[in-house]
Order: structure tokens, then C-alpha cells, then sequence
């Protein structure tokens, strides 16, 4: 559960973030400020596992990507926040997908 996690946990130093060609800075402040705006719209029931996995998902896709320098902060962590938003969707109905699946495979089926 959120509660008994901190984002500090999960904020990186600009030593952290690897060689951005005198940039760190910049980008421990991108992604950390990603990290507080998504922080805030995650609900305080989800497991750490799950949190974890979201916050690691961001990181993974914006890492060693020149977007983090080029494209504004705003558009950043909108970006962040609709994936973040569309992944605890995930996590809070896991079944539901499954179920969607269900049905395509049905619609597809002929009948005899």
C-alpha cells in the first residue's frame, strides 16, 4: 500500500541518471517532477509491486530519450499521467481485459 512507501524512494540524484552530456540535472529534475505529479493521482490502496512497476515502466520509457530534454515539462508529465492513469485503470480491473478478449475471440467464431 502507497502509505507504506515514500517517493523518496524512488527520486533520483542527478548522479543517478546516467550521462546526459552535462545535462543531469535537468533530467533528475524532469523525471523526479514526473515522479511528485503521479505520485499524487495514485491511489493510497495500490500494492508497492504495482507502484514500482509504474514508476520503473516511466523511467524505462524516458531514459537515454532526447524527449526528456526536448519536450516541455507540461507535456512530459501529461504524457506520464495518462499512462499512469490507463496502467492503475489495469491494475484496479485486471479482468476485465481478459474478458474483452473473450468476446473478440467469440465475435470471430462461425457458427455451424
Amino acid at each position: 500500500m502507497k502509505d507504506s512507501i515514500s517517493i523518496q524512494d524512488f527520486l533520483f540524484e542527478q548522479n543517478q541518471v546516467g550521462d546526459w552530456e552535462g545535462e543531469e540535472e535537468l533530467v533528475a529534475d524532469r523525471i523526479n517532477a514526473i515522479f511528485h505529479a503521479v505520485w499524487v493521482i495514485i491511489p493510497d490502496e495500490t500494492p508497492v509491486p504495482a507502484i514500482d512497476k509504474l514508476l520503473n515502466d516511466i523511467w524505462d520509457q524516458l531514459r537515454g530519450s532526447e524527449v526528456l530534454l526536448d519536450v516541455d515539462e507540461d507535456e512530459l508529465i501529461g504524457w506520464a499521467l495518462a499512462h499512469s492513469r490507463q496502467y492503475l485503470e489495469e491494475v484496479r480491473h485486471p479482468d476485465e481485459d481478459a474478458e474483452d478478449d473473450d468476446d473478440v475471440e467469440d465475435d470471430n467464431e462461425e457458427e455451424y
